[in-house]
């Protein structure tokens, strides 16, 4: 096997290398055996975590020989498939997968004081008539500001800009075994906005109902997360309690992570 071509890669920050996906030949045989090639010589060079990604178009011919090499899944999405391995003897310390998805329940306010309230069409509340705050969830690379006024915008054709954070809620065990964070975002509605679009695939019905019915709606206080929540969002209305802000701050760094406008939730009162 001497003389071999190994695969291409980029050696990682944590002594690990991962391969050039543009690289990758799409015979089975000839990856075979560079791969081969390549373990052993990050084995020599005593590398730790190798990561392949599998674009979709070469999966169905180089997925089993990478999995006959020791790979195993990380992770997959419509255009790829992540496999990995640990070369040292040692515990895999690579890190897992995703572990959290992020959802959104706007609280949003008027300028009569008024709430923005939905029933569902589809989703755990579907046919019983429970009134509740706009709620989706978070797009990938999306600030869960703008997520908020999206929400808001698509589901009852609200415009509505983001004021303060009032909380949030961490639960495991929701979608494909994942955990989830619930972000209770206060909007304003801008003003004109009495007019409300109903979102017909998703929402049966949309209203805006005045705070004190928000504040005593019995399925809240029935359940004591939802009383919190509904406490909070009311002392917010009522101007006793401002939540967190948000703002975009440059994060400073050059390398290895890219310099970008990050988003930062912090107190009011700080």
């Amino acid at each position: 096997m001497s003389g071999t071509q190994i695969l291409a890669g980029t050696e990682d920050r944590y002594d690990g290398v991962q391969i050039d996906p543009a690289g990758l030949p799409s015979d089975p045989t000839e990856f075979t055996l560079r791969l081969t090639e390549s373990l052993l010589v990050w084995q020599r060079q005593q590398k730790k975590g190798i990561w392949l990604h599998l674009p979709v178009s070469k999966a169905g011919m180089l997925l089993e020989p990478a999995l006959q090499q020791g790979f195993t899944f990380h992770h997959a999405e419509q255009s790829y498939l992540q496999l990995t391995r640990w070369l040292p003897s040692t515990e895999n310390k690579l890190p897992a997968n995703a572990s959290h998805q992020a959802g959104v329940g706007c609280f949003v306010l008027n300028e009569r004081q008024q709430v923005l309230m939905v029933q569902e069409r589809n989703g755990p509340l579907r046919g019983k008539g429970v009134w509740k705050m706009v709620t989706g969830m978070v797009d990938l690379g999306e600030d869960i500001t703008a997520a908020a006024e999206r929400e808001v915008l698509e589901e009852a054709g609200v415009r509505a800009k983001f004021d303060a954070v009032l909380g949030f809620r961490q639960a495991h065990g929701f979608a494909f075994g994942k955990s989830d964070f619930f972000f209770v975002m206060a909007l304003r509605a801008e003003p004109g906005q009495g007019k409300l679009t109903l979102q017909e695939d998703e929402l049966e019905a949309v209203t805006w109902m005045p705070l004190e019915e928000y504040s005593n709606l019995s399925f809240h206080q029935e359940r004591p997360l939802l009383r919190q929540i509904a406490e909070c969002c009311t002392a917010y209305a009522k101007g006793i309690y401002a939540g967190m802000q948000a703002c975009k701050l440059n994060n400073g760094h050059k390398d290895p992570w890219p310099s970008r406008e990050d988003l930062f939730v912090f107190g009011k009162d700080f």
